[in-house]
């Protein structure tokens, strides 16, 4: 059941690069089927985004990356180990703009993607949602050094673990990226029908 939403006024407060904070003024139909009073909301519009499992699957490996995230530097570690993922360029499809990912990331071309399942990223304060895919490689598949775009300030370092070594680092709570968390979590859920 879809509930009314209205909109009162909506307006661009910032922008900057790729990031955009929207604020709307608004009232929502609450449980009861009467209408909030007023609020105001803000939401951080990014854009959508992609990632993907990269397995390498004759060798049972996964590829990650790992890259600087300034976000994180007051909080935790500066650099994150992650699944290749990315930002969805303009009307790009998400498959499309996997691959175009992976390709930059960490040299790979794709034969096949798998959709895993498209989530929100933080629906609290951002409208980001990240299309998740899984990708069955071979090491044939490699036609580039990957590491990103230097232009866009990418500096990315390609891992490859072991399964059981990616699952062991989830499970002692090594890995500190929501969508890998993720990605990680279906791949041991899954992994005996893959």
């Amino acid at each position: 059941m879809k509930r009314r939403v209205t909109i009162l006024e909506q307006t661009e407060v910032f922008k900057q690069a790729v990031f955009r904070i929207q604020a709307a003024r608004l009232s929502y139909e609450k449980y009861d089927g009467t209408m909030s009073d007023e609020i105001t909301r803000l939401s951080l519009e990014r854009g959508d985004s992609v990632a993907a499992v990269v397995h390498v699957t004759q060798e049972n490996l996964l590829i990650f990356t790992e890259q600087f995230r300034y976000p994180t530097v007051s909080k935790g570690p500066g650099w994150l180990l992650e699944i290749p993922a990315g930002m969805i360029d303009g009307n790009e499809m998400p498959e499309a703009a996997m691959r175009r990912e992976l390709e930059e990331e960490i040299g790979y071309t794709v034969k096949k993607l798998h959709p895993i399942h498209t989530f929100y990223l933080s629906p609290g304060g951002t409208s980001e949602r990240i299309h998740l895919f899984y990708a069955a490689v071979s090491l044939s598949d490699s036609t580039g050094s990957g590491g990103g775009i230097a232009g866009e300030g990418e500096n990315i370092r390609i891992v490859g673990l072991s399964v059981q070594t990616a699952l062991a680092k989830m499970a002692a709570g090594e890995i500190h990226d929501a969508k890998t968390l993720i990605g990680l979590l279906w791949l041991q859920a899954n992994r005996q029908t893959l």
